[in-house]
């Protein structure tokens, strides 16, 4: 079964306007309301050319809701280099468990399949280990906006090539009641 064609959650490259505004006000509820790390608004100059993902709850019912979202982007010094960054889960579906990790699994696939050969993320020192079991590696800890972060890159082995992102892939199907 395709993500198309299932329910449940999908992920994949946001497709619509609803979906990026959404994605939009999952990072303001996260990073400012949540965390405090800004004060209005967490988005920056990364955003006019960074492809943003979502985590899509029943994609196709009217009751659809965008519940995760990361953005990636190219390098502009190396186009083999890709950074993600802004991974956010609505509070609600935090405990899904799987929702943060396929969208770090698409993220490093879908750049790996466009000529990633580095792929890097500035990950808030309490997800670090996360990542770690996502085969990240530690390459340098930081402090961004005043809080603890590791510089983390992902091994590239554990990712294949994702050559349709905006199709993705079901995280969990929904079961019939």
């Amino acid at each position: 079964m395709t993500a198309i064609d299932a329910g449940g959650v999908v992920v994949r490259w946001a497709r619509y306007d609803w979906e990026r505004e959404a994605a939009f006000a999952i990072r303001r509820a996260v990073f400012c309301e949540e965390q405090g790390v800004f004060e209005y608004d967490d988005r920056d100059e990364i955003d006019a050319h960074a492809q943003l993902l979502v985590a899509v709850l029943d994609p196709h019912s009217e009751a659809r809701e965008v519940v995760g979202t990361v953005r990636i982007h190219r390098d502009h010094s190396t186009e083999a280099t890709w950074y993600g960054s802004r991974l956010a889960v609505s509070a609600l579906h935090r405990r899904h468990g799987r929702i943060g990790a396929s969208l770090i699994q698409l993220a490093v696939s879908s750049a790996h399949a466009f000529g990633c050969d580095t792929f890097r993320a500035h990950v808030q020192a309490q997800n670090a280990p996360l990542f770690r079991r996502l085969h990240w590696r530690t390459v340098e800890e930081a402090m961004f906006f005043g809080r603890a972060h590791h510089i983390m890159e992902a091994d590239l082995a554990h990712y294949p090539p994702c050559a349709t992102p905006f199709d993705g892939f079901v995280v969990e199907q929904r079961r019939a009641a």
